[in-house]
């Protein structure tokens, strides 16, 4: 995109995102497989997102969090940007606000003048769980009837919108969480939205057991899917970073990751753990990419178990960001800023 020397800048708050598309989980999902073929195909700069946890001193068992992660993508898009990143768990037991705000930055590469600031909670949630989608439409088993979801947070709800548009086989979706009622409201607001039966439970090991795709998306701090929830020709995506034992990764026949090059650099994430302990190397792994690229093959054994994770990228974040404010723009929506009437300095 070239934008101009307007120092213009579109804010679209939650509402206006909302106008603009930012719940179509079929043009998320859309626009995150064009991402990670852009990726795969060296058109993106995508450093590995900048942790701050705070306190300081907390490492990984951190109170609240702020990520920096930006990125250039190329190709036929031509922009960059920045999602400005934030997690705490304060907020879970503050009514009126999400437990993650996120803001994102669109910015002409050129003249490098933003020319979109625009709420990026909403964006998050939508693509974290695409790209599960993405993974499970890659992955699946080919008689995939049934997935398991453990966590009926935000991105449970999500997830169930991820699947459906991913997977839309799929006759029944077993939703766990350590709190049943969030199941079960969950499961009551999406009843007749899909087809697919969506099971509220308190036993995930045994709706695990009985489906074909295991999906977790859960603040897990340890991590709680062993091997006994594992059977031959499963599926397992781990959303979280402390969800599955090491052994369950390990003993699967194929490794996937989203980004290789970011998430060996999140020390909570299983990729990570077995990377600086010497048992994982980039060609032993199977990156998202590749699978949208056509360079994996698939599955080449019906009992084949295949575990997924993924950390997100901010390209993710940007081209979903830029697909709304193109939208907002055709719809008049949003509220115009200005950075200056005229520079002090040039």
């Amino acid at each position: 995109m070239i934008h101009s020397i307007d120092p213009g800048i579109l804010f679209l708050q939650e509402e206006d995102v909302i106008k603009a598309g930012a719940l179509d989980m079929k043009m998320t999902i859309e626009t995150v497989e064009k991402t990670y073929a852009l990726l795969g195909q060296g058109q993106v700069i995508n450093p590995p997102k900048t942790h701050i946890g705070m306190p300081i001193g907390s490492g990984a068992d951190w109170n609240s969090f702020f990520n920096s992660m930006p990125c250039y993508i190329g190709g036929d898009v031509n922009i960059g940007g920045t999602k400005w990143a934030a997690e705490s768990k304060k907020n879970s037991a503050i009514p009126g606000i999400p437990y993650g705000i996120d803001i994102t930055i669109l910015s002409d590469p050129e003249t490098v003048l933003p020319f979109c600031i625009l709420d990026g909670t909403l964006i998050t949630a939508m693509r974290t769980s695409a790209v599960a989608g993405v993974f499970a439409k890659h992955t699946a088993p080919a008689d995939t009837k049934a997935v398991t979801l453990v966590g009926a947070g935000v991105i449970g709800r999500t997830m169930i919108m991820a699947v459906c548009e991913s997977l839309p086989q799929v006759e029944t979706i077993y939703l766990s969480d350590l709190d049943l009622s969030k199941a079960e409201g969950l499961a009551a607001e999406y009843k007749d939205v899909y087809p697919a039966e969506i099971v509220p439970t308190a036993d995930a090991k045994t709706a695990a057991l009985a489906s074909q795709i295991i999906i977790t998306e859960t603040t897990a701090r340890k991590p709680f899917l062993d091997q006994s929830w594992v059977k031959p020709g499963v599926t397992v995506i781990n959303m979280g970073s402390m969800e599955a034992e090491l052994d369950v990764v390990t003993a699967s026949d194929v490794i996937a990751v989203d980004y290789w090059d970011q998430i060996i650099t999140y020390e909570t994430k299983a990729a990570a753990q077995l990377y600086k302990a010497g048992k994982l190397t980039k060609d032993t792994v199977v990156e998202l990419s590749d699978m949208v690229l056509g360079k994996w093959g698939g599955r080449t054994d019906p009992a084949q178990v295949i575990n997924c994770s993924s950390l997100g990228l901010g390209a993710l974040d940007i081209m979903i960001g830029y697909q709304l404010f193109l939208n907002a723009q055709k719809m008049g929506i949003g509220t115009p800023l200005k950075l200056w009437d005229k520079p002090l300095w040039e």
